[in-house]
C-alpha cells in the first residue's frame, strides 16, 4: 500500500512538473484573437440645387485600427475624384473625441494635393462633427480652397438625430458662401439615411438626401 501511494504521488508530482513547464504563449502571439478587422463604408449624396444643375457623389472609406483609407468623387468639383490616407485617434470618457487627419490627392476636372480631416466630439446624446480639407490646386491659375462641412446633433432616439448643418463648397454656387441648414437622419441595422435642407429662409433652399452603408 504504501509502494502504491509513493508511486501515485510521484505520478501527481511528475505530471504537475510537466504541465508547470510547458510555456504559455502571451496573448499577443495568437493574431486570431486580437488582430484588428478591416470596417467599411459606403454613402451616396444627391444634391438638389435650385437654378443650377442636380448632381450626386460618392465616398468610400476602409478603416483598420489607425489606419484610414478613404476615395470621393464628385466632392472637390465635379468629374473629379480624391484619394486619402489618414490615421485614426479615439480618447476621452465623459467627452469623447475622435480625429483623423489625413492627406489626399485630387485629379480630374481639378487637380492638388489636399491635408484634411475628420472630427467627431460626443457628449451625452449631443454631437458635433466637422470634415473639411484646403485644396491646393496645381492647374495654373485654379485658386486654393477650403471646403468645409459641419454637423451639430443631438439623438432623442438611438435610431433618430436632428439638428443644424452647415458647409463650405464650390462644386455650385448660391448666393451664400457659406450654406447653413438643418437636418434629420434615421439608421437601421447598417443603413443611414439623412435629409439636409440649406439656407431654407435666406435663398432658394437647396435639399440634400444621404444614403450611407456600413459593412
Amino acid at each position: 500500500m504504501r509502494l502504491r501511494a509513493a508511486a501515485c504521488a510521484l505520478l501527481v508530482s511528475a505530471a504537475a512538473a510537466s504541465a508547470m513547464a510547458q510555456p504559455v504563449p502571451p496573448a499577443h502571439l495568437h493574431p486570431e484573437a486580437t488582430a484588428p478587422e478591416w470596417e467599411f463604408s459606403l454613402s451616396g449624396v444627391a444634391n438638389f440645387v435650385p437654378d443650377d444643375i442636380d448632381y450626386g457623389y460618392g465616398t468610400f472609406t476602409a478603416d483598420r485600427s489607425s489606419l484610414h483609407l478613404e476615395a470621393r468623387y464628385n466632392y472637390e468639383s465635379l468629374h473629379t475624384g480624391s484619394v486619402w490616407v489618414g490615421a485614426n485617434f479615439a480618447f476621452g470618457k465623459a467627452v469623447t473625441f475622435e480625429v483623423t487627419p489625413m492627406l489626399g490627392g485630387v485629379f480630374g476636372d481639378t487637380n492638388g494635393i489636399a491635408p484634411g480631416y475628420h472630427l467627431t466630439i460626443g457628449w451625452w446624446k449631443l454631437e458635433l462633427y466637422s470634415e473639411g480639407e484646403y485644396l491646393i490646386a496645381t492647374d495654373h491659375g485654379e485658386p486654393d480652397y477650403f471646403y468645409n462641412w459641419n454637423e451639430l446633433t443631438i439623438s432623442p432616439l438611438e435610431w433618430l438625430r436632428a439638428g443644424l448643418v452647415s458647409q463650405r463648397t464650390r462644386v455650385y454656387q448660391t448666393p451664400l458662401d457659406i450654406q447653413r441648414g438643418f437636418l434629420v437622419g434615421a439608421s437601421w441595422k447598417s443603413w443611414t439615411l439623412t435629409v439636409y435642407v440649406f439656407n431654407a429662409g435666406w435663398t432658394d433652399p437647396t435639399t440634400v438626401v444621404s444614403l450611407g452603408f456600413e459593412f
